[in-house]
Order: C-alpha cells, then sequence, then structure tokens
C-alpha cells in the first residue's frame, strides 16, 4: 500500500509520478455528460450503478448522479454510506443530521455565510478552514430545487490542478506543501471566537497515498505564506480557473441530481429565485472526514 513516501504525489517522486500522469490522462472525461449516472434507488445502488459511480471517481475524484426519483436527506445520507461516506462534518449552519440545507436565509446564523445567499462562490474545496484531523475528504452535494436563474457549478479535479502546475512548476508543488503556507483567521461573532485560526498546507498526501487539497480563492482576510513561490503558485491557479481549461466542467444541478465527489476544488455562480416555489433554490450538502472507499 503507498504512504506519502512511495506516492506519485511526493514532489520527490518523479518516477511514480511520470507512471501516474500517463494513466490519469489517458481516457480521462471530455464532457460533462461522461460524468452522469442514471440511478434508480439512491438507498440502494444496483451492482452496475455503483461501479460506474465508483470507476467515475476512481478516475477523476467526482461523477454526477440523476435520481429517478425525488431524494431527502435520508437519501443522501444512504447513498453516501454505499461509499464508504460515514463520519459527517456537524459544522457550524448544519442541521442536526448533519446535512446542511443550502438555501437563502434571512435570519440566524446562517445568514452570515455566503452559501446561504444567492451570492457567487469563488473556487474552494469544502472545510478549508476545519482543523487538521476533520479535512472535509468526501461530499455529495444534491439539488431538491434548482433556482429560476443562475446558480452554476464548475469543478475542476483537484489532481488535474496538482498535475498541471507540477507540470508548470514543481518547485510551487513543494511550496504548496508547506505546513504554514496558508492560515485562515479565526471567526468572530460577536466579540466571540467560535473558530481559532487554521494554518496548513494546499496540498498534503495522506497516509494511504491519496492527494489532499485545501484551497480557497478569497483574498479577504486569507493570509498566505510570504514566499515568491507561494505567489506564483496562487497566480498560476487564478489563471487557471479563468481560463477555458478542458478540464474544468460547468454543469447546473437539476431537481433530483447531484454531485458525490473527493472533495473537489469548485465554486458557484449567483442566482435569482423565481416567482414560484419551485424555482428556490435548495440544495442538500453533506460533507464527510472521510474519503470514498476504494477510490
Amino acid at each position: 500500500m503507498p504512504n506519502a513516501i512511495t506516492s506519485p504525489f511526493a514532489p520527490e517522486n518523479a518516477q511514480a509520478y511520470a507512471v501516474w500522469r500517463e494513466q490519469k490522462l489517458h481516457d480521462y472525461p471530455t464532457q460533462v455528460e461522461d460524468f452522469m449516472v442514471e440511478i434508480n434507488h439512491p438507498n440502494q445502488l444496483s451492482n452496475a450503478e455503483h461501479e460506474h459511480i465508483l470507476r467515475l471517481c476512481r478516475k477523476t475524484n467526482m461523477a454526477l448522479y440523476r435520481a429517478q426519483r425525488p431524494m431527502d436527506k435520508r437519501d443522501v445520507k444512504a447513498l453516501g454510506l454505499q461509499f464508504g461516506l460515514q463520519r459527517l462534518d456537524h459544522n457550524l449552519c448544519a442541521d442536526p443530521d448533519g446535512i446542511a440545507a443550502l438555501q437563502i436565509s434571512t435570519g440566524g446564523r446562517s445568514q452570515e455565510y455566503i452559501p446561504y445567499s444567492n451570492r457567487p462562490i469563488n473556487w474552494h474545496t469544502d472545510g478549508y478552514y476545519n482543523k487538521p484531523e476533520e479535512q472535509i475528504r468526501g461530499m455529495i452535494l444534491h439539488c431538491a430545487r434548482h433556482a429560476g436563474e443562475g446558480g452554476e457549478n464548475a469543478y475542476l479535479d483537484h489532481e488535474i490542478a496538482y498535475l498541471l502546475m507540477r507540470d508548470e512548476n514543481p518547485d510551487w508543488i513543494t511550496a504548496l506543501m508547506d505546513a504554514d503556507v496558508m492560515t485562515i483567521p479565526a471567526n468572530q461573532e460577536n466579540g466571540h471566537e467560535i473558530r481559532p485560526a487554521q494554518t496548513g498546507p494546499v496540498f498534503s498526501i495522506d497516509e494511504r497515498g491519496a492527494l489532499h487539497t485545501r484551497y480557497t480563492a478569497r483574498s479577504r482576510n486569507i493570509e498566505w505564506k510570504a514566499d515568491p513561490r507561494v505567489s506564483d503558485a496562487i497566480a498560476f491557479l487564478t489563471d487557471l480557473f479563468h481560463s477555458d481549461n478542458a478540464y474544468i466542467f460547468r454543469y447546473r444541478l437539476n431537481p433530483n441530481e447531484g454531485v458525490i465527489s473527493n472533495n473537489v476544488l469548485h465554486n458557484r455562480t449567483g442566482f435569482a429565485n423565481g416567482d414560484h416555489a419551485a424555482q428556490q433554490r435548495l440544495l442538500y450538502r453533506a460533507r464527510y472526514f472521510d474519503r470514498m472507499a476504494n477510490t
């Protein structure tokens, strides 16, 4: 079993990286339709449905699904369990069951946070502000209702972002693996600290040799290490996110559709709800401390 030293993501392991890179790019999906899997019973996938999703996530760290019936939060949880996603992150604004209902909020704590508004959300991985032992490694985002207009997501496999950066300049990878490269300041609420500052790497390698990415494109209050390599690496990512790169996939989830992933890089455009109840955007977000099993 690979570890952090033998992993192809270790900067010093050029030979393993070259082998992995060739396998990664071979037959990589080229359009968003390639990521879609039709499922009949989300709480009990068929062997073929399960294998299709697993195969996509092994290749790209993500898969889209389209359910043949409406799904509630219990179905979302059951879907995750079939891929080893068990340890839900009961984050600040999540419901008691650990799954967040993302919709426009006009009251309470959630109204202070962008996911509960109709504003655009810049590129990020979920939970980039979590402490090291509670990093978000798996995620499901399910659409119950879409907005009248807007609310499109873009997705980029974090391994592809790593690959493109390493090909451009391996020193940037080394810089973004430093344990003190990105600091998220403490979260203050009414003068009280509800989350301490969190410092850590952008790219890290877990005990199985898998790549984990912790990133946000937010500029406000984010403290980057004073290092020219870091500045250049962040500029590279910024240019990548604003490009028409073939590995960036854009899609607006329709009702009964969702994405299951190993917390890939993603964003969201702003949106406007319509006049009808069916046009009031509602997504269920389940975030896990687990990576998808067998990926």
